[in-house]
């Protein structure tokens, strides 16, 4: 007999590999090898292509995935983005009123954003259960980045009592960090419907030394270079202007001896990539290369191929938003470079684990310091690297977040008394256990407290 139906809500699911999608499909998938009769309710489109037009019906590897229609004006205008987000809204209710029965438990994440106010009214008409998986908090973050300018925050302050309402009274609401943890009970949701259970990465796919990684340094003329890369989308709320900072300190030092080869790699898009690379220009910085978004097959030795990354987000955003790449990061073992509250969600993780540096945003010749002794000591990055991969083993493997989402469902489940649990991940307790964290590699991070007298800053 098969666990109870799961219905997930989401804008993209695989094939496409944006990376709510990704997130999504990985759980998906493993909770149906599980036992779990798992439901996606998904648009037609791709992410990098709104004009696609994908099987209304399908069925990928254990799950059942349905696909509505909605309006293809993509997200290169705030007008079209809403149109698109309402017909799909209008879609998913007409489609879920349809097949949500008695019992089943739904899914809601963020993109489209306030899926729980649409979601909530066909949880409670169908005697349905409502989860609200939180990717961000909408429409906080639009807010902060002034989408829609004036207008924009007129609606958005309308709507904040309406989405409030629909998350408190879902059976529970599921944070990606303890930050939004924080920010969920401060907007009314009840501490014991708030469960954490972080993002993840593939470890099976990532690997902490890929081979392909020399051969890509090779062609991209990466060889012999200390390589600071920073992949994926390059938005708002990430901040440019401390890691501009730290290029220009780096560049003005490039010819002083003994200092190594640094080239900073952006591989991806985003909202302030132009501007990145206009600044750059005008600043005359040539330690800098931009590159387009890679095939997601070749996630792994683009991670492999950077000696660290660079991951960051604007202290405003914190527990809005939680940086999910650097789960990738961890399962290649490179060292973090973190640019963004000192006491943030990834700040914290990287101090814990001792993975990496977190620099707090605006310090650019911190990080520029951070940087040169990274540079300097090669046997420090492998340290700081075999640290990320071990933190990546205790707590954000898909295995580790598939156990926890086996966990909420099977409370939900038997609080309903609608359906059988799944005899779910035999051997389960042994993954469990791997959550206990790890100790701090402190040591090898402590050489990066102080800038050195050698490279200055």
């Amino acid at each position: 007999m098969r666990g109870p139906r799961v219905h997930f809500v989401n804008r993209y699911f695989a094939p496409d590999h944006s990376a709510t999608s990704q997130v999504l499909s990985g759980i998906a998938f493993s909770l149906a090898r599980g036992g779990y009769d798992v439901h996606v309710c998904t648009s037609r489109q791709l992410y990098e292509n709104p004009g696609a037009s994908l099987a209304p019906r399908d069925e990928i590897e254990g799950v059942a995935v349905s696909r509505v229609a909605s309006s293809r004006f993509g997200r290169s205008s705030v007008p079209g983005r809403a149109c698109d987000y309402i017909t799909f809204y209008l879609s998913v209710l007409l489609r879920l009123l349809v097949e949500v029965r008695r019992g089943d438990i739904i899914v809601a994440k963020t993109d489209p954003p306030l899926l729980s106010i649409v979601l909530w009214p066909v949880a409670f008409l169908k005697g349905a259960q409502l989860v609200n998986w939180m990717q961000d908090i909408f429409p906080e973050v639009a807010a902060h980045s002034k989408i829609g300018g004036g207008l924009g925050r007129l609606i958005f302050r309308a709507l904040v009592p309406v989405r409030n309402w629909s998350i408190r009274l879902a059976q529970r609401s599921v944070a990606i960090g303890e930050g939004m943890r924080a920010r969920l009970r401060d907007l009314g949701v009840a501490d014991d419907r708030i469960r954490v259970i972080s993002n993840w990465a593939d470890g099976q796919v990532i690997k902490a030394s890929d081979q392909g990684a020399v051969a890509r340094r090779v062609e991209w003329g990466w060889d012999g270079k200390m390589v600071v890369a920073y992949s994926g989308n390059f938005g708002r709320v990430h901040d440019a202007e401390t890691i501009l900072e730290a290029m220009e300190r780096i560049s003005r030092r490039r010819n002083a001896d003994g200092l190594p080869d640094i080239l900073f790699a952006f591989i991806g898009g985003g909202a302030q990539r132009a501007y990145l690379k206009a600044e750059c220009a005008r600043r005359g910085l040539t330690n800098v290369e931009f590159r387009p978004y890679e095939p997601q097959e070749r996630l792994s030795v683009l991670l492999s191929s950077a000696d660290v990354h660079l991951v960051t987000l604007r202290p405003e955003y914190e527990g809005l938003v939680v940086p999910s790449k650097v789960y990738g990061i961890l399962a290649a073992a490179r060292p973090v470079l973190f640019v963004g509250a000192r006491d943030g969600e990834v700040a914290r993780l990287v101090d814990r684990f001792g993975c990496g540096v977190a620099v707090a945003a605006g310090d650019g010749g911190r990080l520029a310091d951070a940087i040169l002794g990274l540079a300097a000591d090669r046997g420090l990055r492998e340290t700081l690297g075999g640290a990320a991969r071990r933190a990546f083993d205790a707590s954000y493997t898909l295995q580790i977040a598939t156990l926890k989402w086996h966990s909420l469902l099977s409370e939900l489940t038997v609080l309903s008394g609608a359906a059988s649990v799944p005899a779910f991940g035999s051997g389960g307790d042994r993954v469990a256990g791997l959550t206990t964290p790890l100790p701090p590699v402190r040591e090898a991070a402590r050489a990066l407290e102080a800038p050195s007298e050698k490279i200055g800053g």
